[in-house]
């Protein structure tokens, strides 16, 4: 091929360059002529010239999609499993379990999901971290503590906005509720936690996926929230069908606590 700049040349593409526009496409007139001056160059066949033409456009309009859906789900904390130190509880926590989470595919099949363990094994990282990969596959991905849920729902009760803000909830594909059970406070501050969280469920029904994680055993969930029918019928709500994980191991903080101290005293000295 030969770069010719013939005016059909030159209005083809013009027009090209116009179509681009109406639809959208942000691409260069520099750019246009230089993926041209390739194919050209290196005799790219029509599909190729065509990827080739659009491909960095489509990557970076992903791109921009997935980190709007990751400031959406607002997580707390920048987790990803690439830092998940799997070594520290290798023999409790299995890595292909989480990994096969990480793929989305019980957030397709609408499968709920319970991870239940002790504080500090890494529950939180982990679930930040699947909801994360949720966003890179399009998934749409909402997060929250338990605590933060509640008192949100509870203003909501107050201010007769409720039904809108459980409509909100609804429409994520993934609903992560982390730190269920990690003080009291859903009980010490909402006299209605069993029913604003039998709410939560209930509307989201089977239709999308919720994740809670917890440090309290199921038999502890009517104690916990002052209403054992409610909770009960919650806890049913949750768990028919549901994927559960009881992860068990030695604590991530209460290590870095002892680092931190041991270090400190070898500085002293």
């Amino acid at each position: 091929m030969t770069n010719r700049r013939t005016p059909n040349h030159q209005n083809l593409r013009d027009r090209l360059l116009d179509h681009f526009g109406v639809l959208r496409i942000p691409i260069t007139p520099g750019q246009f002529d230089a993926v041209i001056a390739r194919a050209e160059r290196e005799h790219l066949p029509h599909l190729e010239f065509l990827e080739a033409l659009i491909a960095e456009q489509a990557n970076q309009r992903r791109e921009r999609s997935i980190q709007y859906r990751i400031r959406e789900a607002a997580f707390r904390e920048p987790r990803n499993l690439e830092t998940f130190d799997w070594k520290f509880n290798a023999a409790t926590i299995d890595r292909v379990q989480i990994e096969e989470l990480a793929t989305g595919d019980f957030i397709r099949r609408k499968d709920n999901l319970v991870l239940v363990g002790q504080s500090g094994v890494g529950k939180s990282h982990i679930m930040q971290s699947v909801g994360r990969r949720a966003c890179a596959l399009g998934y749409r991905v909402r997060y929250t503590t338990s605590a933060a849920l509640l008192k949100d729902l509870t203003t909501r009760l107050a201010d007769q906005t409720l039904p809108e803000r459980l409509r909100y909830y609804k429409r994520f594909d993934l609903l992560i509720i982390d730190e269920f059970g990690f003080d009291k406070i859903e009980r010490a501050e909402c006299s209605q936690a069993a029913s604003l969280l039998y709410k939560i469920i209930d509307a989201r029904g089977q239709q999308h996926s919720t994740a809670l994680v917890t440090n309290i055993d199921f038999e502890a969930w009517g104690d916990y929230l002052g209403d054992v029918p409610l909770a009960m019928a919650f806890l049913d709500r949750l768990v028919d069908g549901a994927i559960i994980l009881k992860l068990k191991g030695k604590s991530y903080r209460a290590h870095r606590a002892k680092q931190a101290a041991k270090s400190v005293k070898t500085v002293d000295k």
